[in-house]
């Protein structure tokens, strides 16, 4: 049986759309985004990576007392490719201690706990891609394991795994939630509840 998977934050993004950096708007207990989202992870997935650009450096400490690792993404405006690649090459010589990486999105604040949990139990228990599915919609986090590092870490620019997740359709195991986080992004200010 295989350990855990590691959790890979994703929080190096531009927030184009929402008009300020949207991880450090607060959600509605008041706390950033971005703390919101490392700490359901670490829940369940402590010493996660959070994969951070250079104007989030200042929540570096924070991020660190949650126990996750801190990687700053020095290429962020290449996009959410380089991101993943720069989270998976920060923990790939690990890989004989967990079961792969179980990859979230830092502007999802709404996940629950008990669904990460349940994505973790699926690849400790052999799942080679796991998704989970809310009302027919796929959303994330969206695992992967280890027999899937080289192509991760080839990503690049700003096109993220689901490419991936094509090419081995046959792999991808889906797992129903009753978790309307997983697929709720914020990417307007008016969509923070």
């Amino acid at each position: 049986m295989s350990n855990l998977p590691i959790g890979i934050l994703l929080a190096a993004g531009k927030s184009n759309r929402f008009g300020a950096n949207k991880l450090l708007h607060p959600v509605a207990d008041g706390t950033p985004m971005l703390i919101k989202s490392a700490k359901a992870l670490t829940k369940v997935l402590p010493g996660s990576v959070a994969v951070i650009n250079q104007k989030l450096a200042y929540y570096t400490t924070q991020l660190e007392e949650l126990g996750m690792k801190v990687v700053i993404n020095k290429h962020a405006e290449s996009g959410i490719g380089c991101s993943i690649a720069c989270g998976i090459r920060s923990c790939e010589h690990a890989s004989e201690y967990f079961s792969g990486w179980l990859i979230a999105l830092a502007d999802m604040p709404y996940i629950k706990s008990d669904t990460i949990s349940l994505l973790a139990e699926k690849m400790r228990d052999g799942a080679d891609i796991v998704a989970p599915v809310y009302k027919y919609q796929r959303g994330h986090p969206v695992g992967f394991s280890h027999r899937y590092q080289s192509e991760l870490m080839a990503l690049s620019e700003d096109v993220g795994a689901r490419d991936i997740i094509n090419r081995h359709l046959d792999k991808l195991e889906l797992v129903m939630v009753n978790d309307a986080g997983v697929i709720k992004d914020i990417d307007h200010a008016g969509e923070l509840v």
